[in-house]
């Protein structure tokens, strides 16, 4: 196979092995993000939407142990993990597009998100409602006319829009609590108002076979999607383009001074112990009452600075003599399409596809950990397996030939 000087430069940067155009901590962000994501995922493939909104409304008690899992959930991945998803995408953004000035890789970019939008349907689809991947093709067509612009000004606007649409949603959950009584009334009688027969119906149609099911899917697809394309897109831009920053400044790559480091994962987990306690005593509370008077929901409305925290650790471990404590999680992240992808055809598989055994409704939050933990030690464990014999994951490998038009190697040496 030949290609030009160009070709191969960009061949280089979208291969998701070569040990000299990869960045260790970039990798291994990307597995913990995809493992991270799945323990939040798993309530969206096995109860109906609204329980995942709403945890009051869940068919089974969510007391004890189930109030321990929940609440692992909520503190520890819930929002996190999707922020740094989104975040290593926007760095995606420049290594496979460079900068706006070379035509060769931002055409190849172009295809590349076109690609992805297009696997994004049919995940979507035929598969799952939750799918980000429609969000991030859409997104990146806005940080891809960004990719030049200077590390500063990146994280800049990028942080600054986050926090100010986080401090909105702060407001506008607390006003639902806390508020005064006219504006509190009249906020929670404009939202959706879901009941338990609601979550009856919901859990009844997606056991009911792949039809009831899939006319579950694509309802839920089409109020998600809807959102996401004009009004998540603001937040996962500007996710994106700190990212972008943050890479451009290296500070994934572990270029950064260590006080840096030590303070994000100062401030992060001064957030994460303060959610942690005001979320247990939300969960610990009688049902429809508000022991913390809506501050859980302000302080949960700022998930960046933990995910800063879990970054500056992995960077840390990673570029500090201490690779030995992520190295486990390197082989997932270079995999990550494939991962991410795996894991919907495994959950749903297991919730409410035909061939499955239908558990959508009733694995309570203990039994979705179990499942969790067994996925996320299925992809430790198979991960390297692949990666030993193989370039990239076989999805990567999909994905890498539908962007080039061709079919590329995908073994080792090959």
């Amino acid at each position: 196979m030949t290609m030009d000087d160009t070709d191969k430069d960009a061949a280089e940067i979208l291969s998701p092995v070569a040990a000299t155009s990869r960045i260790a901590s970039l990798d291994v962000m990307r597995g913990l993000a995809v493992l991270g994501i799945l323990a939040v995922n798993v309530v969206s493939f096995g109860l109906p939407v609204m329980v995942y909104q709403d945890a009051s409304l869940s068919p089974f008690p969510v007391t004890g142990a189930n109030a321990v899992a929940r609440w692992t959930m909520d503190v520890f991945f819930h929002q996190k993990f999707i922020t740094l998803f989104s975040m290593l995408f926007g760095a995606s953004i420049y290594l496979v597009g460079g900068e706006r000035d070379d035509a060769a890789r931002g055409k190849l970019l172009r295809r590349r998100l076109f690609w992805l939008a297009v696997i994004a349907l049919i995940h979507g689809l035929a598969f799952w409602y939750g799918d980000v991947l429609l969000l991030y093709a859409w997104s990146g067509l806005f940080v891809m006319l960004m990719r030049s612009m200077r590390a500063g000004t990146l994280i800049g606007i990028g942080l600054g829009v986050t926090l100010l649409l986080g401090a909105m949603q702060a407001g506008a959950t607390w006003l639902m609590v806390a508020g005064p009584p006219a504006i509190t009334d009249a906020m929670n009688q404009g939202g959706p108002h879901y009941t338990a027969a609601m979550v009856t119906e919901s859990i009844a149609a997606y056991r009911s076979g792949w039809a009831g099911a899939m006319g579950q899917n694509i309802q839920n697809w089409l109020l998600l999607q809807g959102a996401s394309l004009t009004m998540f897109v603001f937040s996962t831009v500007a996710l994106m383009m700190l990212g972008l920053g943050l890479f451009k400044a290296g500070v994934f790559s572990g270029r950064a001074p260590n006080r840096v480091y030590v303070a994000l994962i100062g401030v992060g987990g001064a957030v994460l112990a303060l959610l942690g306690v005001l979320e247990w005593r939300e969960a610990i509370a009688p049902a429809g009452t508000h022991p913390t008077r809506g501050l859980a929901e302000v302080v949960a409305s700022f998930p960046v600075f933990v995910t800063l925290a879990y970054v500056s650790l992995i960077v840390l471990a990673t570029t500090r003599r201490l690779a030995w404590i992520t190295a486990a999680l390197r082989p997932v992240g270079q995999m990550a399409f494939t991962n991410y992808l795996t894991q919907t055809l495994i959950m749903t598989s297991v919730f409410y596809m035909p061939w499955g055994p239908r558990l959508f409704g009733r694995a309570d939050y203990v039994q979705m950990w179990g499942l969790v933990v067994a996925v996320w030690a299925l992809q430790l464990i198979w991960s390297p397996l692949w990666l030993s014999r193989f370039s990239m994951g076989p999805l990567e490998w999909v994905w890498r030939c539908l962007t080039y038009g061709r079919r590329m190697p995908i073994s080792k040496g090959g």
